[in-house]
């Protein structure tokens, strides 16, 4: 009797199916920074453009034609704002679909995340082009204050072939660094590592998702700091929360592809493809499951290059409607110019480009004193007509003017820490003007600066001279009022300024000048309702026709041996631009 029952309990094991393994292989595609670049044209400077969405789509539909629903696409913020297009979208043509929302929608994009620059095109802007979307905007850190819970959507969760995936969006906390508090009223935004571990727990033990991505418009490291906060910590997420596989990260332009080992011993891979589209993160996923079970996963990352990708014909000829449009705003006539100004002089002394805009400030708002940065390493206006194109050159961001209260200490402590960025201490004639490193020559906001050249602000309303062979903080010395009257840094005076310095952006008035984060706003005595650009056009459009020139109101010493350094930098500094 028991052989028999032996033989029965065998026969019924070789019956027991085995339980089949299958492969399953995911590509996940992100695009982070685009600032408007959806078409192979620039249409500030009206000419051919490398990379686009247009080749994108190219290169995203020749994927689905092998992957097809398991190609994942994802954009990672900062979309709303770069181009005349978005601009014309988000404050002209407001009728209309946003174009950012129609090309992710045409895209089929799986995910968006905010952006710093989406939001501080401001409620009426963002909020509609959330609505317009077809596909969830992310952003788990940032925070509704009436209700405590994410404003937007913190995570999605996709099913490919008995695959469940987790995608965890957050954005950089640092918004109130630089836009003034309407842009963003009833929402906070709350630390990414502190928020990545709730959201991660909430994942693992709610969802159980087989492979966790996260999607965050923040750096690799560093940026602002504060008690609160990094501006960049997308390593520092990887690192210290574990559960993350795979992180696609943006907003510091920086091309990088790294493997980082987190707390517990795992590897996550981590990409980042800089800005206007010219690369995308590609990760392939290969999956092994046994039953339902994922029972090993391989993943890859790569930065893949796409301006030798073909244009998307289709793409182009569906959005052709909306490009004769903006080519109609752009081409609009606002005056006419004497002579070319190009921003590459505002690096080595009082410059024709950014003192027009420093005069303009002045001129505008009534302020003593002005400061400005340049938005641009190479920026032209040409002599002749100046079309609408030519003021997103002239101004790149949609920064508001302000004008703020401070003392004349405040103001020479912020210019000490503007040019500390921006030249080096001179030690013999042979050394560099200005702070340079080959490290940043393809980081987009740094262009081989060892800093954010749109950091250096100069001033006008003041005369003054930058030694270059003092001590960082010792080198600015103010010799008096331009009109003549002495300067007193015990005084107060009326200061015109962008929003994103005035809102504590560079960290100029707070470490430089030392005024408290929670004192700008009480500094502020006047903002502009519409953004900068537009009081400039206006200006422009009133004068009809400009002939910009320097003030000459400042300069680097000593001069026998700036100007050899000078001539080397600028050598340096613009061999690979065009003329």
């Amino acid at each position: 009797m028991k052989r028999l029952l032996t033989l029965c309990i065998l026969a019924q094991l070789i019956f027991i199916p085995v339980m089949a393994k299958k492969t399953v292989s995911l590509r996940i595609i992100e695009t982070s920074d685009v600032h408007g670049v959806f078409f192979p044209y620039d249409f500030i400077n009206r000419k051919p453009k490398v990379g686009s969405l247009a080749r994108v789509s190219s290169y995203v539909n020749k994927l689905r034609q092998t992957y097809g629903e398991n190609l994942i696409l994802l954009d990672n913020g900062d979309i709303l704002q770069g181009q005349p297009l978005c601009y014309f979208y988000n404050f002209i043509n407001t009728s209309d679909t946003n174009i950012a929302a129609e090309v992710v929608n045409y895209m089929k994009y799986d995910a968006q995340v905010f952006g710093n620059h989406d939001v501080e095109t401001g409620h009426d802007v963002y909020d509609k082009w959330i609505k317009e979307l077809n596909c969830p905007t992310l952003g788990a850190n940032v925070i509704n204050t009436e209700t405590g819970k994410p404003y937007v959507t913190p995570y999605i969760i996709l099913h490919r072939q008995g695959v469940k995936i987790a995608i965890l969006g957050m954005l950089t906390p640092a918004i109130p660094n630089w836009l003034t508090e309407d842009l963003w009223k009833g929402m906070r935004f709350d630390n990414m590592v502190k928020s990545a571990k709730y959201w991660m727990e909430h994942l693992q033990k709610i969802e159980k998702p087989d492979i966790i991505i996260g999607l965050f418009h923040s750096g690799k490291e560093g940026g602002i700091t504060t008690d609160e906060y990094e501006e960049d910590a997308s390593i520092r997420v990887a690192k210290e929360v574990p559960g993350f596989d795979l992180i696609f990260y943006g907003h510091d332009h920086t091309r990088n592809n790294d493997i980082v080992t987190n707390s517990i011993g795992k590897e996550v891979v981590c990409l980042d493809p800089s800005n206007n589209a010219v690369f995308v993160s590609d990760a392939s996923i290969e999956l092994t499951l046994k039953g339902k079970k994922v029972v090993d996963k391989h993943i890859t990352g790569n930065l893949v290059n796409v301006i030798d990708e073909p244009i998307d014909e289709d793409y182009m000829s569906h959005f052709q409607p909306h490009i004769d449009k903006i080519n109609g705003f752009v081409n609009k006539k606002i005056g006419e110019a004497k002579q070319s100004i190009s921003s590459r002089d505002a690096f080595f002394g009082s410059s024709a480009f950014s003192d027009l805009i420093l005069n303009l400030q002045l001129e505008i708002t009534g302020a003593d004193i002005a400061f400005n940065a340049p938005l641009s390493l190479n920026a032209v206006i040409q002599k002749g007509d100046i079309l609408m194109s030519d003021m997103f050159n002239l101004y790149r961001y949609e920064n508001q003017l302000y004008v703020m209260r401070l003392t004349g200490e405040e103001i020479r402590k912020h210019l000490e820490m503007s040019y500390d960025l921006w030249v080096n201490t001179m030690k013999s004639p042979e050394d560099h003007l200005l702070l340079l490193t080959e490290r940043t020559r393809d980081d987009q906001q740094r262009l081989g600066f060892k800093n954010f050249l749109f950091n250096f602000d100069s001033a006008a309303g003041i005369d003054y001279e930058v030694d270059v062979t003092k001590p960082d903080g010792e080198k600015v010395h103010i010799l008096q009022m331009t009109n003549g009257e002495p300067f007193d840094e015990s005084k107060w005076y009326k200061v015109a300024i962008n929003s994103y310095r005035a809102n504590g952006g560079g960290e100029l008035l707070t470490l430089g000048a030392g005024i408290p984060q929670d004192q700008l706003k009480s500094r502020v005595i006047w903002m502009s309702e519409k953004d900068q650009r537009y009081y400039l056009m206006k200006e422009i459009e009133k004068a009809g026709v400009i002939d910009p020139q320097p003030n000459n109101n400042w300069k680097f010493v000593p001069a026998e041996w700036v100007k050899q350094a000078a001539e080397r930098d600028r050598a340096l500094l613009f061999k690979n631009q065009e003329k």
